[in-house]
């Protein structure tokens, strides 16, 4: 069973400046993905760790942290607009040429959602591995906003109703279908998943796995200092 471990990181960043290397609990955040991969590689033995960037200086840091490359990312695939799928593909096909050999799976780490060990990965890795018709998973956690209650949408009519509809009316956030969000921080996929060209991770055989403790990502600079805090502060519900 062979493993590719892949960990984008382009230079730009819009949101928050360099935030890739940026310092994160005094550790660079890109660092927190390298460290899990590394444990990763370390339990599951045939897995190469790779790392896709266009910056020289993510990769000088990545390398400082014993994860050296020679892969760049093409111009392409650094922008705003380019897909993750196309990037991880990309990535993907470059290694295993340089390699000679065929991974079985691919496992994902968003630089940008940290908040992730290896007793997560190991247990939705063996929920992928026991479903022979699932193609990926990916990691979520309950969402406090729901479709089916308190999220709504303009309507045909051009008045507002809840964006998803039950048979019956639903009067309290219990009653409703449990719906996730993404949190962004590891996707497994097997290697027929790229054979298939999907675009997106979100298919029709998907599975999940819920993060059974604090997780989210870093959209803006006020959720990097909210992860500092809890980070410095030891306020995490769990063991990195």
């Amino acid at each position: 069973m062979r493993f590719l471990i892949t960990i984008c990181a382009r230079g730009g960043s819009k949101g928050i400046p360099k935030k890739n290397i940026k310092l994160l609990n005094e550790k660079p955040l890109i660092v927190y993905s390298i460290d899990i991969a590394k444990q990763f590689a370390d339990k599951f033995k045939n897995a190469y760790i790779a790392i896709s960037t266009d910056s020289d200086e993510i990769k000088q840091v990545a390398s400082n942290y014993g994860i050296k490359s020679d892969y760049i990312r093409p111009s392409e695939l650094a922008g705003d607009k380019a897909g993750k799928i196309d990037t991880i593909a990309d990535v993907l096909r470059y290694t295993e040429k340089i390699n000679n050999v065929r991974y079985d799976y691919v496992l994902d780490l968003d630089v940008t959602s940290p908040l992730r060990n290896i007793v997560d990965l190991k247990n939705a890795f063996e929920i992928l591995e026991k479903n022979e018709n699932a193609v990926n998973l990916f990691s979520v956690s309950r969402a406090n906003r729901n479709p089916y209650f308190n999220m709504v949408e303009q309507k045909e009519n051009g008045f507002y109703a809840q964006v998803k509809k039950t048979d019956g009316d639903i009067f309290t956030r219990q009653a409703t279908p449990v719906v996730y969000d993404l949190n962004a921080s590891f996707y497994f996929y097997k290697r027929v998943f790229f054979d298939l060209a999907y675009k997106g991770a979100i298919t029709d055989k998907s599975l999940i796995y819920e993060v059974p403790h604090l997780c989210f990502d870093l959209d803006h600079p006020i959720d990097f200092e909210v992860m500092n805090f809890l980070m410095k502060n030891k306020r995490l519900d769990f063991e990195l």
